[in-house]
Order: C-alpha cells, then structure tokens, then sequence
C-alpha cells in the first residue's frame, strides 16, 4: 500500500510521513520539494484524511494542478481513491472563498476582479481627482502610486512609512497619495471592484472574523503552502488564522530562493516562523537530484558568503562532471560570441539547444545575443513576452464577461465604449455619467442604456445596442450558450477594430469553451483567467522563430523552478548582477544574491558564467566605453570553484598558453643552444 514511499530517501520519507502539529520542511534547490509534497498529501488521505480536507496553497496554478494531479495518481495507485485535494493559489482560492460568502462579507454577488493595469488605471482616475491639474512639481504617476498602495496592503506598513523606503522624492505629497489610496478604496467599492489585494485583504477579515473565521477554517483538517519564502504579511496573517484552532499545517520552502522582496515577500516568514507556530518541527531537505557536485560547490560557496539564512547546504551523489567554467570577455560583442560558439559546442556534443538556457538579470541583457543568434540562425525563444490577458481582444470580452454580471464596472464599460469607431475618451466618458454607475445599475442597465446610447455616433449605436442586449441576461440559458451569444454580439466590433480579427477569433472560442467547464458565472470565468492567465495568444505569436530545437533565453525570476543540462549566466559585472538598482539597502543586495543562486542551481551538467570586462555607450562613439569590475558575489571562494578562460576581442592576438612541462622544455632548449 505504501511502496511508493520507499522510493524517498530518509529526510523525504520523514517529511511525507510527519504526524503532528505545524511542520517546515526546508527544501533545497533540487531536492525533490515537489516529490515530497505530493507524498505528504498522499499520505495523509491514505491515513483517512478526506482529501476535500487537505488545502493545497500554491504560487502558481501549473504547480497546483501538477501536485494534484501527482497525488491523484499516487493514490489511484496505492488505495485506488480517485479523491481530489482542494488546492490552487492564494488568490485563486481566495476568489473561490470570497464567491460563496460574499453575501456575509457585504460583497455584490457578480463583483468584478480587475487585473493591475486596471487597478493602475482607477489609480488614474482618483490621481486626477486629488491633483486635477499641474502644480509645477513633480507628482508620481499611476505606476508608482499603486505600487505603494499594493505595497502598503500587503506588509501592513503606513504610507508615510513606505514613500520614505520605496519613494523618497515623493515625500512632499505623503498627504495626497494617502488620500488617493483612500479614495481609491471607496471608487473600487462603490463599482463593487476587487483587485487583487483585496481578494487577500477580504480573505484575511473572513478568517479573522469571530463567526466566519471557525467555519472557514474548520473545513479543512491540514493546510500545506508551497514556496513559504515568497509569502507576504498578509499571507501570513491568513494562514495563522486558519491554523489558529487547529495547528496542522505543512509549510514547504527554501530561503536561498527568496527572490520576490518587490512583491513584499520576505524570507524571514520562513526562518522566523516560530513566532507563528512556536512548536514547529523542522526537517532539511539537502539531497539534490539535480546537479553534479561541482555545480553544488559554486552554490555551497555563494551560500557561505551570505551574511545570514541559506539554511541548506547541497551535496549530491554525482560527485564528478565537469567544472564550471568563467569566462572573462573582453565587451559586450566578445561575450555574445563566446556564448554562440560554447552553445553550438555542447549541441555538437549532443546537447539539445532545448536543454540549454541563457539566462539574464535583465530582459534587455540579451539584446545583441538576440542579434548574434539570428545572425548565425541559432533559433530561440524567449520567456517574458505579453501574456494572453494582455492582447487587446482578449481583455475586452473579459470586460463584457464581467459587466454581465456587474454593470457597475465603469473600466469595463470606458475600455468597450472605445472599441467603438469615433469613440474617444470624452464621448466615453460622457456615456458612462449618463449611466450613472455610481448610483447602482443592478437589473435595469437596458434602461438606463437608452437615454446614455444618444451621446455615441449613430452609426456605431446598432453594435453597441447589440452588445448591450446580449449582456442583459441570460434569458434563461446555458452559460456557455450565454457567452458564445456574447461573442457574437461583440465580434462585429472586433472586425471593425483588428486588422487580424480572424487571427484573434480563436482566442474568443476558447473563453467560450471555458465557460462550459463548470463555472457558476461569467465573472468567475473572467476572474479566473485574470489570475492565471496562459502565457501566449495565437496574434502575439508572430512568424516562428523555431524549428525543431531552439535555444532558451531566460530571465532569472522567470527560470525559477525550471532546470536545463547547460545553463550560461551572462552580464555577471556588477551594475549588471546584481542590478544596480537594487543596491539601495542591504535587503536588496542579498536578494539579488540569492538571484544568483538561482541562477546557478538551474544547471544540470554544465554551467558557464561570463562577465564582459567593458561595456560600450550606446549608441558607440569613437569606441566610448566604460570598464566593469566583475559580479561581488565572484569572490575568491567562488571562483576558485571555476576554471577560467578568456575570450578574446576583435583583432587580438590569441594568447599562448604553456604548461609546466612545455615551459621547462623551452628552458633547456634555449640553454642548449
């Protein structure tokens, strides 16, 4: 019944089988952290735990459904239960909590989940608002402003704390954004909008609430949290509540990966959870699966250089393999080329280029490789691009998904009413006052539409009525028949204005086809795409830059929990990695230690490190450069982990090397003569 543990190695088997309270089980990079969770879930629903008892919080809705679906067979295998754990992500579980009490919390049943450049643009609004027009001085923009506002809600820090940290030039208007971040509250709850704060926010006042907050929690007898050292205060204070009757909770993480301070994670919510949990149990996980012992070294070695936490220190049964190499470049140009040459190298050696990855500190720091790989037609792609919910057509049959359910959604209606030929921002404006949302449009916005149709050019009016009949009501039918009659009314306007509307049709089939896996409404659907959207749309794509291989270009954050055979880490100078503008405070230097980290524990075989020793001013002058000092996290320990090489400018001479043996030769032959 439980041969599946056997394949575990003591530490995992100990974590997996774990029977008491709270329990932090550090997890090393490649140390089978996902093996050892989904093996404790297993195991707790093998002991008689019903698996709709066990939470599963994760970072990402892939990771949930992968450690779901890994437990599903596990047991399917082991007690043949097909039993499902509840799992999903902070947010999206939060949504799914919030939509069966919203009553109790005084929420609208249909409230619309808005997505960060939504959020940025109410920002805008009550921006104009508090500061309607020019004063002379300099006044941060939407961006910034909702930073500080998310930043604020998320580590329980006042503003004025916050604009001194994070903004120091904006100290002058601490009064003006408090009061922006005020009213921005009350348009969101006016419009009967939540962002994605408040979906923690509102979960965090349901768990803490005297009645709510033991019938929340006592549905669930365990509670495990992947990647604990990306969580929040606010995470925090929504898992102590849940937990707060009942102790058994499983938290999982590695502090040496905490690499998201910009979201207002930190690692010591994992080194200092005792203060939440004072009898928590701990068990390291420090057996990588992963990498060959001399790639371990490097990372043990940026771990030792660490003023505080990395708390796991990394060996491995593959005590030998290659060393990793550093290569000193003489400029920008010399490194894209000794990249090109060492990854067609290990390909020659049979190396897939999918089993190869550069990664970068910065999206632009692959700018001439990008060159340099076309030029010699190396195909490629690249992680970071837009994102499905960021095509234009995507985002507008959300917004008629959400006003479906909530016509009070002023975003939705001001993003439509300009999809609309000759529509601008004030004829939009103008529609949406004669609406008048903000006293309430709940059942009567086909009345209300009339009177408010009058201020749109005539000949746009039949699309817009159109689309305004469809999103009345549901007359009674299916949601997924409602939503494709949705479509139909809004694809006229998609026709009239995409070039490639037919491109972008696809996309608009499969929100319809979401809407028939069970969703209770449309909002739910657009909400549920909003927090985990798929990462790429079909009019995105562009012509194909693959063949049948291709290269990975990387940033570091977006590699986090993925792994190649041969991994090369280019711009390692300082300014560069780490980034010089995160070396404003101590915290953010080692965040970008622990970047580094990352960075190195994503090879398998092979990792190559390159650090160019001059970059060019752009655009080049008169050969205009500035030298660079190499990476501070390449001290002397660390590079003694490497073997070094050297790649050469344009037009040097190549450098002759002699060994000891040939140096002697050369003596005695000189002395001979």
């Amino acid at each position: 019944m439980y041969a599946w543990l056997d394949r575990l190695n003591e530490e995992q088997r100990e974590a997996a089988t774990f029977d008491g309270g709270p329990l932090r089980i550090l997890a090393g990079a490649g140390t089978g952290k996902t093996t050892t969770l989904t093996s404790r879930v297993a195991w707790l629903v093998a002991q008689g735990v019903p698996a709709e008892r066990v939470l599963l919080l994760t970072f990402t809705r892939r990771a949930a459904r992968e450690m779901i679906g890994r437990t599903e067979q596990l047991l399917a295998r082991s007690i043949e239960s097909r039993a499902r754990v509840v799992g999903g992500t902070f947010h999206s579980v939060a949504h799914r909590l919030l939509r069966l009490n919203a009553a109790a919390l005084g929420l609208a049943e249909g409230f619309s989940v808005i997505d960060p450049a939504d959020a940025a643009d109410v920002i805008d609004i009550v921006r104009h608002e508090v500061v309607p027009k020019a004063t002379g001085r300099r006044f941060p923009r939407k961006a910034t402003l909702l930073d500080l506002y998310s930043r604020a809600a998320n580590t329980s820090t006042p503003i004025s704390e916050l604009v001194g940290e994070v903004a120091p030039w904006c100290g002058e208007h601490t009064e003006a954004i408090a009061e922006i971040c005020r009213r921005y509250v009350a348009h969101k709850r006016s419009r009967a909008l939540l962002d994605f704060d408040d979906l923690l926010l509102y979960w965090r006042a349901a768990a803490n609430h005297e009645r709510l907050g033991p019938s929340i929690a006592s549905a669930f007898d365990h509670v495990l949290v992947d990647e604990y050292q990306d969580v929040n205060a606010l995470q925090v204070d929504i898992i102590a509540a849940m937990r707060r009757d009942d102790r058994r909770v499983t938290v999982v993480g590695d502090d040496a990966q905490a690499v998201y301070g910009f979201r207002g994670a930190s690692p010591r919510h994992l080194l200092d959870i005792d203060l939440t949990f004072p009898e928590v149990t701990t068990i390291h996980l420090g057996h990588n699966y992963r990498s060959t012992q001399p790639i371990l070294d490097v990372a043990n070695r940026l771990s030792d250089d660490a003023p505080a936490g990395f708390s796991v220190r990394l060996h491995s049964p593959q005590t030998h393999g290659e060393r990793p190499t550093l290569i000193r470049c003489g400029d920008e140009d010399s490194e894209v080329r000794a990249v090109c040459e060492r990854v067609l190298a290990h390909r020659e050696a049979g190396t897939a280029l999918r089993d190869q990855a550069v990664l970068v500190r910065a999206a632009h720091h692959s700018d001439l490789l990008e060159l340099e790989l076309s030029r010699r037609k190396i195909p490629y792609v690249k992680y970071g691009g837009l994102r499905f919910l960021e095509a234009a057509h995507v985002k507008d049959l959300l917004c008629v998904f959400r006003l479906a359910d909530n016509p009070r959604d002023e975003l939705a209606w001001f993003r439509l009413l300009q999809r609309l030929d000759g529509v601008g921002p004030a004829t939009a404006r103008r529609v949406v006052d004669a609406l008048g949302l903000d006293k309430g449009t709940d059942g009567d916005v086909g009345l209300r539409w009339i009177p408010a149709a009058i201020e749109l050019p005539a000949r746009v009016r039949p699309l817009a009525d159109g689309l305004v009949a469809a999103m009345a009501g549901r007359q009674g039918e299916a949601l997924a028949a409602h939503a494709a009659r949705l479509v139909e009314a809004y694809r006229p306007i998609l026709d009239g204005a995409f070039d490639d509307a037919v491109a972008r049709s696809g996309d608009l089939d499969a929100l319809v086809a979401a809407a028939a896996q069970g969703a209770a409404r449309l909002s739910d659907i657009a909400a549920d795409i909003t927090l985990e959207p798929p990462r790429s749309t079909s009019d995105l794509a562009g012509p194909p830059l693959i063949d049948e291989d291709w290269l990975v270009i990387s940033t570091v954050h977006s590699a986090k929990g993925l792994e190649w055979d041969a991994v090369h880490l280019i711009h390692a100078a300082d300014g560069n990695f780490p980034s010089d503008m995160a070396l404003g405070s101590l915290d953010g230097l080692e965040e970008e230690r622990r970047l580094f980290y990352v960075a190195t524990t994503r090879a398998r075989r092979a990792l190559h490190v390159y650090v160019p020793q001059r970059f060019h001013f752009q655009p080049r002058r008169h050969d205009d450069h500035a030298w660079a000092q190499p990476s501070r996290f390449l001290s002397s320990s660390v590079v003694g982990c490497f073997d070094e090489e050297a790649a050469l400018l344009d037009g040097d001479e190549p450098l002759i090397h002699l060994d000891a043996t040939e140096a002697v030769g050369l003596e005695l032959d000189l002395l001979w003569r």
